[in-house]
């Protein structure tokens, strides 16, 4: 992220610190003040997270997401829009509580480094793989967390509202739901050394593949990829499929709820009986997890 903000520092923020603070009778802070940073941080944290989630999200849906899925009992009414809202006003408390890394990532309190030659292309791969393993794994023991009762009403039910969901769903939760879930992504730096780029290109990825998994596009059945296939069931059945990326840790912590094929296939899941069949096993389970919490329904 130093890289980002060395760039906004020389086009943007530079000029508005030494021109505009003294103005106020504020004195200009340097580029290494660290109330500084952590404003510039939290400033592009949050435009590039409206961006990345508006540009992905939009290409996903109007590209690629089945809009036959509209006509399923359980879509909602208005659902595109609640979802935009919802992601829109979580974008903004996520940045502020995200940025805190990004500080310590720029004061050089992480594990990140600079320097690459081509002998290092193995462990450059290397850090990639374990990137993906071990945040899949963290991802997968606080989504299985916010599952349990104490919390899935006030934290994690807001996003189970999208039972049939869009890519627009991706980022619609509550804003604790997704910092949370997203711990593992700036924890990482901290356990073992990861190229700067390879971080940086890993982080938009993490973002892409969110929205991918909620596109309704089965391109994979989902046996060793945790694709959209997978995380439909979970959005059907709530206590499935909590990876990801993998299947790995589901199938090791017996969560593994493999897609039934009157779902996977594109026609079948369209006829009214699997879509009817799908909703009553879906309201059966919701109506026992909701009964179980203090929280209410699911307006």
């Amino acid at each position: 992220m130093d890289y980002v903000l060395a760039v906004a520092d020389y086009l943007v923020y530079d000029k508005v610190y030494d021109t505009f603070l003294p103005k106020f009778g504020a004195v200009a802070l340097p580029r290494d003040n660290i109330a500084r940073q952590y404003i510039s941080l939290s400033l592009i944290t949050v435009v590039f997270g409206f961006i990345l989630y508006f540009s992905v999200a939009s290409l996903s849906y109007h590209y690629i997401f089945d809009k036959r899925l509209e006509k399923h009992p359980r879509f909602l009414r208005n659902q595109v829009q609640l979802e935009i809202e919802c992601s829109s006003k979580n974008i903004v408390p996520m940045s502020l509580l995200t940025a805190p890394f990004f500080v310590l990532e720029v004061r050089g309190y992480s594990l990140l480094y600079d320097e690459c030659k081509l002998s290092d292309t193995p462990y450059l791969l290397l850090s990639i793989a374990l990137f993906l393993l071990v945040t899949d794994f963290g991802i997968y023991l606080i989504h299985r967390g916010l599952h349990h009762k104490s919390i899935y009403g006030p934290i994690h039910k807001l996003h189970h509202k999208w039972i049939v969901p869009t890519p627009y769903a991706s980022h619609a939760f509550h804003f604790l739901d997704g910092y949370s879930q997203s711990l593992p992504y700036h924890l990482v730096i901290f356990l073992f050394p990861i190229h700067k780029l390879v971080y940086l290109g890993l982080f938009v990825f993490v973002n892409i593949w969110t929205v991918l998994i909620h596109d309704g596009a089965y391109f994979d059945s989902g046996e060793i990829i945790n694709s959209a296939s997978n995380h439909t069931i979970h959005h059907l059945y709530f206590n499935y499929n909590y990876g990801q990326y993998f299947t790995l840790w589901d199938r090791v912590f017996n969560s593994y709820r493999a897609c039934p094929a009157d779902i996977f296939d594109k026609e079948k899941r369209h006829e009214i009986k699997s879509s009817l069949k799908a909703s009553k096993d879906s309201d059966a389970i919701r109506a026992q997890i909701e009964s179980s919490d203090k929280c209410g329904k699911i307006n």
